[in-house]
């Protein structure tokens, strides 16, 4: 099949458009903490390039504030992102396919960027998958790095109240959530996940239940995917 580079582009584009508006608000917002801490723009751009780790950039501005060591500062960056590992393995062979790109794929693999790569199921004739997955994740950093700009800007003219400007990160995710369940032909994985994070609240409380929830959701769909299998098949 002969692909087309604008219909790849515009492909990518149209997809990446729900996470733009998240990454403005938190991207500003981090802009914004980073300013107040005493750094200018151009170090929103650097942290936003090379680091990009959404929620870690937000704790790096609070270890930075309080002079943490840089041992701690890694130590806690791990263990707030190790989440990703979860997400690289289901896309390794797939990204693989990206030849070059691969390592891009891999860095620019945010919980958004996930999301919106699960997310892609029928693409459509003339559309490159692969560089459309490649190209979602470039478009993504770049409008976080636009969004950490902005709020430094911001944050040098023009002083604001940042109260729940955290949740559009919430918002987004579900809103995502939402589309994916509506293209999925079973629900059974969808309704899984919200019960395992429910009990793993219950259990570890919101600040340490992300990781347990992720453990036990893959262990178990690992242990129910004959089921969850047949379910489908029978759907369809």
């Amino acid at each position: 099949m002969k692909h087309s580079k604008s219909a790849t582009v515009r492909y990518a584009m149209k997809k990446s458009l729900p996470v733009l508006f998240g990454y403005l608000f938190l991207g500003s917002a981090f802009g914004i903490m980073l300013y107040e801490a005493g750094y200018s723009v151009g170090w929103a751009v650097i942290i936003s390039l090379l680091v990009y780790a959404g929620s870690g950039q937000f704790l790096l501005v609070s270890m930075i504030t309080s002079c943490a060591s840089l041992p701690t500062t890694a130590l806690m960056t791990l263990f707030i992102n190790s989440r990703h590992m979860f997400y690289g393995l289901s896309f390794v062979q797939k990204f693989r396919q990206g030849g070059w790109r691969y390592p891009f794929m891999i860095f620019t693999l945010t919980d958004e960027t996930y999301s919106v790569n699960v997310s892609i199921n029928d693409v459509p004739e003339g559309v490159d998958e692969i560089k459309a997955r490649y190209l979602i994740g470039e478009f993504n950093h770049f409008y976080w790095i636009l969004g950490s700009v902005t709020g430094s800007l911001l944050g040098m003219s023009i002083p604001f109240d940042l109260t729940g400007i955290d949740f559009s990160m919430t918002a987004l995710f579900v809103i995502i959530f939402i589309d994916l369940m509506r293209d999925l032909n079973s629900r059974l994985c969808g309704l899984l996940g919200i019960t395992v994070a429910v009990v793993c609240i219950l259990c570890f409380g919101y600040d340490n239940f992300l990781l347990p929830a992720l453990i036990f959701t893959v262990l178990l769909l690992f242990a129910l995917q004959p089921v969850l299998g047949r379910k489908e098949a029978e759907e369809e």
